[in-house]
């Protein structure tokens, strides 16, 4: 399963989304996402994919963006490019 729908599939069971709804160009505001919601679901994302999320703040606007650093994270962390 690649990381888009992997996270696709973790956003509509944290926050009831529709998945057609969930495109890689959908801005999370306009999912309904507030920061708060954002930051809770990076904490989600670090146990679910077992990876760290980078102490500095990262701006997420679309859930390509998510998507993006979700990759770069494991790649850098378990070795593997993707």
């Amino acid at each position: 399963m690649s990381s888009l729908q992997t996270i696709q599939n973790m956003m509509v069971k944290q926050f009831d989304l529709k998945l057609e709804d969930l495109t890689p160009d959908a801005t999370l505001e306009g999912l309904g996402l507030d920061s708060l919601s954002v930051i809770e679901f990076t904490f989600n994302l670090e146990d679910e994919l077992k990876i760290t999320m980078p102490e500095e703040r990262v701006e997420l606007k679309t859930l390509q963006d998510v998507v993006n650093l979700v990759d770069k994270i494991v790649a850098e962390q378990k070795g593997t490019a993707q």
